[in-house]
């Protein structure tokens, strides 16, 4: 067997346990490179220590991409080469503890408010009415907006689990306006040469309208910060984001100026 024949069992395996096309290429990238860096060494002949002196000797740029690598080396070492004893130390790093960055409410208003370009504004609102992914919005099909119901159906999202979320009055006013200007087919929102938008043309029309400091995800947060301000319930906000844990969502009320502010404090 060549080298590139671990790489497509690997493939192969990743599509067989479902794993998103996000993760899959990830895999796939760090695998190709860990199997280019030992040229050298047949596969089969790859002893644990080459694993070790390959993640011990690797100049990670941050915890993210440290923890996709380990992953993809330790699926390389567990279902391409078969091997059964774990001898490699695939311990992951400590995760920082780092809060959301939200923006705050007025400004963000404020800011989609004088967006000119329709579809920008429906991109936007919609994300920030109730914390859509990135992913989520570009994989949207028109048959997911449910105005009788006024309920949107978010389908196979992170961890392939389906949700659904309510529908602001103002936001389906806002995408009729949209729908009428651009006629999209079946994706809610197409490209201009492709028939869906793409989640880099997403992060390029926040830094846009809202500033160079902003990526799409922060709309997110910004949306569940809102919705805890407003009074909405932990758990409602738990559903509505599609967290399996409540801890999770438990998070924004570390950011929440509001509630910060009500803290009675000793002197």
């Amino acid at each position: 067997m060549k080298k590139t024949d671990y790489y497509e069992i690997c493939k192969q395996k990743l599509q067989y346990l479902n794993y998103s096309k996000n993760t899959l290429d990830i895999y796939l990238f760090y695998i190709s490179r860990f199997l280019n860096k030992t040229l050298g060494i047949y596969p089969t002949k790859l002893t644990s220590s080459d694993f070790q002196n390959y993640l011990d000797g690797y100049r990670f740029t941050s915890i993210s991409q440290q923890n996709q690598i380990i992953s993809a080396i330790k699926f390389l070492y567990k279902f391409g080469l078969n091997k059964k004893y774990d001898k490699v130390s695939f311990v992951r790093p400590r995760n920082e503890k780092k809060l959301p960055q939200v923006i705050e409410t007025e400004y963000l208003k404020n800011r989609i408010e004088k967006i000119k370009n329709l579809k920008h504004k429906a991109i936007i609102s919609l994300a920030y009415s109730v914390g859509l992914r990135v992913s989520e919005v570009i994989n949207l099909k028109i048959k997911d907006i449910d105005s009788k119901r006024m309920l949107i159906y978010i389908n196979n999202a992170k961890g392939k689990k389906d949700r659904i979320v309510p529908l602001s009055k103002n936001v389906l006013l806002l995408l009729r306006e949209y729908f009428k200007g651009y006629k999209p087919e079946k994706f809610l929102f197409n490209g201009q040469s492709k028939i869906q938008y793409s989640s880099t043309s997403c992060n390029a029309i926040v830094k846009k309208h809202l500033g160079g400091d902003f990526h799409f995800h922060t709309l997110r947060h910004s949306c569940f910060t809102t919705l805890l301000e407003s009074g909405v319930d932990l758990r409602i906000i738990q559903k509505i984001a599609g967290h399996n844990n409540v801890k999770t969502t438990e998070i924004y009320t570390h950011v929440s100026n509001i509630l910060l502010n009500k803290i009675q404090l000793p002197i």
